[in-house]
């Protein structure tokens, strides 16, 4: 597994290319002290995984997110960073990450959610998944006791988060699901209720599962 590290501070940046390179498996190939430089260096390395922090000079580790996923939507984002707050989480999570980490994350952890984040799925910090399960809680619908034209929970979740405007990414993260499953249950939702774009799904989601 090939990761570009991007840190603004060398100490931090030289610290965990260091310490990656201590993973089996992994292969620290550049890093970067900006958005900028990341962004450059995903297009010339193609890295698997990037490693980014979030508050840099010159461009900013959500921003940089945002056009290496929509560029380069093979390669995965994890987010390490300082901050935990809503609105960093929010931002990383909206521009594509697929992993938000804590730098007091230790060494198996950092590598645990490289794999997964190459793997497809998503790695979140205990205080960040505890945040994200509590913010769904809060703004779920009301359960729907039958699941109508035959649909299962999971593709009733999915359909309500299409029609709330989540993008595939975003619902795999809200679900911490793969974007390859999200698409699978896409389908088989689109397929049973009669559907062909997301713009029907969510009329129908309106109209049949509870949602205001």
């Amino acid at each position: 597994m090939r990761v570009v590290v991007v840190d603004d501070q060398q100490l931090m940046r030289e610290g965990l290319v260091a310490l990656l390179n201590l993973v089996d498996g992994v292969e620290v190939a550049g890093d970067a002290a900006n958005g900028e430089e990341a962004m450059g260096l995903v297009a010339e390395l193609r890295p698997d995984v990037v490693l980014m922090d979030l508050r840099m000079p010159v461009m900013d580790g959500v921003e940089a997110t945002r056009h290496i996923v929509r560029q380069y939507p093979e390669v995965a984002v994890v987010v390490l960073t300082t901050y935990d707050d809503d609105g960093s989480v929010d931002s990383a999570l909206l521009a594509g990450a697929r992993g938000y980490l804590t730098k007091d994350a230790g060494r198996a952890e950092i590598a645990a959610a490289l794999r997964s984040a190459a793997a497809g799925q998503s790695t979140f910090t205990a205080s960040v998944s505890r945040r994200l399960v509590d913010a769904l809680s809060r703004a779920a619908p009301p359960p729907v006791t039958t699941c109508p034209d035959g649909l299962t929970a999971r593709e009733v979740e999915v359909l309500r988060l299409i029609a709330g405007g989540l993008s595939n990414t975003e619902i795999g993260a809200t679900l911490f699901i793969a974007e390859t499953t999200v698409k699978t249950h896409i389908n088989n939702a689109f397929a049973k209720i009669g559907v062909r774009n997301r713009t029907e799904a969510a009329v129908y989601a309106h109209d049949n599962l509870g949602l205001r």
